[in-house]
């Protein structure tokens, strides 16, 4: 069966369509990675390798860093420089399936980027985000990093503090603290590609699905494309509401309360952390405690 013919195949490259048309994935910003089933693999192996579904050779690279809890296991994986709006036209010369070795410290292609080229430069900070989301819950398999406008911006604005960023955000629309009860984990910048900024969003990733890189961009996980993408989606219209909040007044004078908030837990089957739900002072701006 044809790679592009896929299920899984399909939603990654719509995926990849839908966060250009949002202004997430400008350029060649941007990256997604998908961890395959054995099932899926098993589907596509006749396609693996294959010199004419590939201009590569299949030999083994260095990833980096380490990864031996994803020994063995195939990924589907945008490539480096690769403009996202060009995924759904032409799949082959944009997006690729790895295979990782034995050890989880090398990789091959064995399909796609018919054109040239390698898989995304971030792939160390996916591969161990992915592995840390495998230890969490076998079933989380989508990383998705882009550049969303409003949350970029709050990142100039806003203390870089996970509890006062999430709280903000958490107020702006109800669902917020539904969808991602356990917050934002944010990080301040850093240089991006390399395996300290991979690590750094690894560990905030054991207990959170949503990551802000500083003035860059932010990391978004889940168990398939519609949840990671609406998890995004999410996030990003809560700061843009904040964002045209600030716009007006640097006080709130109401706003979704922390006993408001509490009594999601219930009805939704959720348990919002409560470290996020503290007390502010009367008349605190925006962006303080």
């Amino acid at each position: 069966m044809r790679v592009e013919d896929t299920k899984f195949a399909q939603g990654f490259f719509r995926m990849c369509g839908d966060s250009f048309r949002q202004g997430w994935n400008e350029r060649n910003g941007g990256n997604l990675s998908y961890r395959m089933k054995a099932e899926e693999a098993a589907l596509v192996r006749d396609r693996l390798g294959r010199y004419e579904d590939s201009a590569q050779d299949g030999a083994w690279q260095e990833i980096g860093t380490a990864v031996p809890e994803l020994a063995g296991e195939y990924f589907m994986v945008t490539g480096s420089g690769k403009y996202f709006r060009n995924v759904e036209p032409d799949p082959a010369s944009n997006v690729c399936i790895i295979e990782v070795d034995e050890t989880g410290t090398k990789f091959r292609i064995l399909w796609g980027l018919v054109s040239g080229g390698r898989p995304t430069s971030e792939l160390p900070t996916h591969l161990l985000n992915l592995a840390v989301l495998k230890k969490r819950d076998a079933d989380m398999r989508v990383v998705y990093h882009c550049h969303p406008t409003n949350v970029i911006a709050l990142t100039y604005v806003l203390p870089l503090d996970s509890e006062i960023f999430t709280r903000e955000i958490f107020e702006m629309a109800t669902e917020c603290p539904i969808v991602f009860p356990e917050g934002i984990g944010v990080l301040p910048w850093m240089l991006c590609g390399g395996r300290e900024i991979g690590e750094a969003t690894s560990e905030q990733m054991k207990k959170q699905d949503f990551v802000v890189w500083a003035h860059h961009g932010a990391f978004a996980c889940g168990h398939d494309f519609d949840e990671t993408f609406g998890l995004m989606h999410t996030v990003e219209k809560a700061a843009e509401v904040l964002i045209k909040v600030m716009s007006i007044t640097d006080r709130k004078r109401q706003t979704i309360e922390p006993e408001m908030f509490r009594k999601l837990n219930g009805p939704f089957h959720v348990s919002i952390n409560e470290r996020f739900l503290y007390e502010k002072t009367p008349g605190a701006r925006i962006g303080e405690r």
